[in-house]
């Protein structure tokens, strides 16, 4: 914990100390800025009943810039593409110095109850999502029961 900035000392004991419901987030011990993250599907979505993992590090110069965060569990969802990379507004032109760690992973996990085909990462995911909605929300069912179910 030696060279590690206050701030984020402060919200890893926050984000132990009084959990998210359904997300989880634990720093490594060899590198306090990497933490695995896994985030419960929300329910009434498609990814319900599902636990996504996901990596978060947070570069030198957070909180000046946005943690670093991606998807390792497979998911069909239009705002994340197959690299697991991750469209949400606040992790790019709307990152505040004021957001947190928690704050990104509430956003994440609100995002999985609410896509966003208009604002897409994966443009196939998002073109079948407008096209027929039904059909999409039944892959992103099955992906969930294939990949993040254990």
């Amino acid at each position: 914990m030696a060279n590690l900035p206050k701030r984020i000392i402060k919200e890893t004991q926050r984000l132990t100390e009084e959990p998210v419901p359904g997300i989880n987030a634990v720093p490594h011990e060899d590198n306090l800025r990497y933490f695995d993250v896994s985030i419960h599907g929300p329910s009434q979505s498609p990814y319900e009943g599902g636990i996504f993992r996901l990596e978060l590090f947070l570069p030198e110069d957070y909180p000046m810039c946005p943690p670093k965060i991606r998807f390792l569990t497979k998911i069909y969802h239009p705002n994340i593409d197959r690299l697991g990379r991750i469209c949400l507004d606040v992790l790019k032109s709307n990152w505040s110095p004021a957001l947190q760690i928690r704050t990104i992973l509430l956003s994440i996990q609100a995002l999985l109850g609410a896509p966003n085909p208009d604002d897409p990462l994966a443009n196939d995911v998002a073109q079948k999502w407008k096209e027929d909605e039904k059909t999409a929300i039944e892959t992103a069912r099955q992906w969930t029961r294939t990949h993040a179910m254990s």
